[in-house]
């Protein structure tokens, strides 16, 4: 039963990583489950500050709860900081100027790139297919799917580095760079970003060259 429980948790944890704000009646068609069971998981969330709510008023009706992560929920996905700390890129923004973090982060792409160019390859597909398991490997949570006009949007809705990325922009120019040379195309659109927006996921537009 404990192991339902963290199962069930975590599930909705992960939901509203997603979504960014979820109602109880929303959670629990997701769930498929009562919405008696889902106010009673999130009262234990809510009680380890997990997650919080705010009130929304109707036009008509009651006013409903949207239920959301608190900075420590978010904390509770996977973060990337033990080898690109914060603390260090200011110091060494104080010892040597802005222009060592950018050169620190082209770097950084430049040792991805050759990690990963040799299991980037096949079909425009197959390299968007890659690509994604690697990013997802590294935390970033990612979904992709094909669109209408035949290009494909690729969503990652966490950002290990968001912090750092929220002071050092360089690290999403980085990104998208990466992005551009793995996939051998010049179409890589990024149309949100988590460190720079108030959402919840990272979307880029992908075409084939």
């Amino acid at each position: 039963m404990k192991k339902e429980t963290t199962s069930t948790r975590q599930v909705i944890l992960t939901l509203l990583k997603r979504n960014k704000e979820l109602t109880v009646s929303a959670l629990a068609t997701e769930l498929d489950v009562t919405e008696m069971a889902i106010r009673r998981h999130l009262r234990e969330l809510e009680k380890d500050e997990l997650i919080t709510s705010r009130l929304e008023r109707q036009a008509m009706g009651r006013p409903i709860h949207r239920f959301y992560l608190t900075e420590k929920g978010s904390e509770s996905f996977p973060r990337n900081y033990n080898d690109l700390s914060l603390g260090i890129l200011k110091d060494l923004v104080n010892l040597s100027g802005t222009e060592i973090v950018d050169q620190l982060f082209e770097q950084r792409k430049e040792r991805l790139f050759q990690k990963y160019q040799a299991e980037v390859t096949g079909s425009f597909q197959e390299r968007i297919e890659a690509l994604a398991r690697i990013q997802g490997e590294g935390g970033y949570m990612v979904e992709y799917k094909q669109v209408d006009d035949g290009s494909f949007e690729f969503i990652e809705y966490n950002c290990p580095i968001a912090q750092v990325a929220r002071e050092y922009p360089i690290a999403c120019s980085c990104e998208q760079q990466l992005f551009k040379r793995l996939l051998n195309t010049d179409h890589v659109e990024r149309k949100s970003c988590i460190a720079k927006e108030n959402t919840s996921c990272c979307v880029y537009k992908v075409k084939e060259r």
